[in-house]
């Protein structure tokens, strides 16, 4: 990316963010703007701008195995998580970088309210 991408400049370092892991193909990071106790960003760092321009699926398999492991090593499974991917500004995606958003820590609900 050409460095108009927030997440590719988490990903490389030149953008400060709290980071929870860092992994060589993967990152994840506590969302500035948490909609639950626990609201974590699992990020490829390879650009990607949505999950419908994915081409790669070891994208998505990295990304998910993270997010898993994340929440297994934080001690989420005995109370639950939700994993979220908005794709599309109308879904709720405010940035064009491919993440899934982690969340614990309250009950959760469907249709999300």
């Amino acid at each position: 990316m050409d460095g108009k991408c927030l997440f590719c400049e988490i990903s490389a370092g030149r953008m400060p963010a709290e980071k929870v892991c860092e992994e060589e193909d993967v990152i994840v990071i506590r969302d500035i703007a948490p909609q639950a106790p626990v609201h974590l960003l699992v990020i490829p760092k390879e650009h990607v701008s949505s999950a419908a321009e994915v081409q790669n699926p070891e994208v998505w398999s990295k990304a998910m195995d993270c997010a898993v492991r994340t929440a297994r090593r934080l001690g989420l499974e005995s109370e639950g998580y939700r994993l979220v991917v908005n794709c599309g500004e109308q879904a709720g995606q405010t940035i064009p970088h491919l993440h899934i958003h982690l969340l614990a820590g309250r009950s959760f609900r469907w249709p999300p309210g």
